[in-house]
């Protein structure tokens, strides 16, 4: 019945951006796995292919900054065309372009996501919207059905990543089926765009002339964007090209096989939203991210140091069933805790200092790699995860949600 009365309060503006967040994360999906397949093929080394990654979060991070400020004082709808225009010059770019100084500039000014996860320009403005468009009692649950869509379509993605391993029957070299599917991934950023200009308009209030920065949630907002980013500081260890570039060196494994382990784990990924949106609404939303987060930490922990491919591998899948609840959950809660004009500005200003600190953990991963250390980026990311959740519980337990707290008045 909850499932019925949601999907009829989903506005046509919603039902857009679910549209195309699917098609941008398909293409993330792939991407996220071949980048570094991609770059190997060139003649980079691992200490590259991590470099290439911290520019890629780092530019990512500047330009939601520069949507943040602009959000709440221009239309969201032509934002999110300038981003889709954005995507589809990435994807040219990586198709033609073989020089690693040009890869790396287009890798800091475009949209190429080597995390597969919500790290984009796309994503405040996206926030913005739908909690604009969503009714309060109905904002968790919408906001999980949005990441459920994406970790779909991002483990679509994944599998997705294995076409290149099947060219040679048609003739066709590997770096060219690679090129192609950077070629798919700016052809997804054009129908991404075309689905964006369906969305309506909407001119800012002239009364709220200060919406682009923080108000009376500034000290909120700026705790919770310092754990944030030690939480996604900890996540730039082992970004999804990195986690496919451990499973390549440490287990010879196939990209075919790296593709089928990725769907699968964003199948559980994406399956784990819903559950969380349910589970919020009996323990609270700092409960549910906590507690799902510190047994995933565990399980990638072991999985550093598991002796075999499949122990290494299951325990990999544990921790994707668990650790992205708190995703929609962490977006739920900071859209909750600020006022409706604050919306674009917190959305920016909690995921930018994530995304510069993620920038941070790819390019160290890196040099540890390249060192043989290939162990120790999972157990530094655990670690570092285990420590947030323990900070964030401490901190803001007692901040709740406006529904919650009324939910503790009842009977």
């Amino acid at each position: 019945m909850d499932a019925l009365k949601l999907r009829s309060r989903i506005s046509p503006t919603i039902a857009h951006l679910l549209w195309a967040r699917a098609l941008r994360d398909f293409g993330d999906g792939f991407v996220a796995v071949l980048l570094p397949v991609y770059l190997l093929a060139l003649g980079l080394g691992p200490l590259q292919v991590g470099i290439v990654a911290t520019a890629a979060l780092l530019g990512s991070a500047l330009l939601t900054l520069g949507i943040g400020l602009l959000g709440a004082r221009h239309d969201h709808r032509r934002l999110l065309l300038a981003a889709a225009s954005l995507m589809i010059a990435t994807g040219v770019a990586f198709a033609v372009v073989d020089d690693y100084a040009i890869l790396l500039v287009v890798a800091f000014a475009g949209t190429a996501n080597p995390s597969a996860g919500s790290v984009s320009v796309f994503v405040p403005l996206e926030h913005a919207v739908l909690a604009r468009e969503a009714a309060s009692q109905d904002r968790t649950k919408m906001f999980a059905r949005y990441s459920l869509v994406g970790a779909l379509a991002g483990a679509g993605g994944s599998l997705a990543a294995a076409i290149p391993d099947f060219v040679e029957p048609i003739g066709l070299t590997q770096l060219t089926a690679l090129k192609m599917m950077f070629a798919l991934y700016a052809c997804l950023g054009l129908f991404g765009g075309l689905i964006y200009r369906r969305i309506p308009e909407q001119t800012p209030s002239k009364e709220q002339p200060t919406a682009s920065a923080l108000g009376p949630s500034k000290t909120t907002v700026y705790k919770l964007a310092a754990l944030f980013s030690l939480d996604a500081f900890a996540g730039g260890f082992v970004v999804q090209s990195l986690l496919a570039l451990w499973l390549f060196e440490r287990f010879d494994l196939s990209l075919a096989a790296a593709g089928t382990f990725f769907f699968w784990s964003g199948v559980l990924s994406a399956f784990s939203f819903p559950v969380a949106a349910w589970l919020s609404q009996r323990i609270g939303l700092i409960n549910t991210m906590v507690f799902t987060h510190i047994p995933s930490s565990i399980a990638l922990m072991l999985a550093a140091i598991a002796p075999t491919l499949y122990s290494a591998l299951a325990l990999l899948l544990i921790r994707a069933a668990l650790s992205q609840m708190d995703v929609p959950t962490r977006s739920s809660y900071v859209m909750a805790v600020v006022t409706e004009a604050e919306r674009a500005a917190a959305a920016s200003f909690t995921s930018v200092p994530r995304s510069l600190a993620a920038a941070v953990g790819p390019m160290l991963a890196g040099a540890l790699f390249a060192a043989s250390f290939r162990a120790w980026p999972l157990v530094i990311c655990g670690s570092l995860k285990i420590a947030y959740d323990l900070l964030l519980l401490i901190q803001f337990r007692h901040v709740k949600p406006p529904e919650e707290s009324s939910n503790q008045k009842g009977p």
